[in-house]
């Protein structure tokens, strides 16, 4: 299995900063992936006051 680029405490960080109002645009333009990426990894950590859940993979 391929190996993330981003630790789980970098995207976490990224669903925070954007929960505190920073535009998902620009974090994603930051650290240079796709807003696609962006979804799919608030919909896996969580985001929008849902509760995280991380998996050890």
């Amino acid at each position: 299995m391929k190996k993330s680029r981003f630790t789980d405490s970098q995207i976490l960080d990224a669903v925070k900063r954007v929960e505190a109002g920073f535009a998902v645009p620009d974090i994603c333009r930051e650290l240079g992936v796709s807003t696609a990426t962006f979804y799919k990894w608030r919909s896996k950590y969580g985001g929008e006051g849902r509760p995280f859940d991380v998996q050890d993979e």
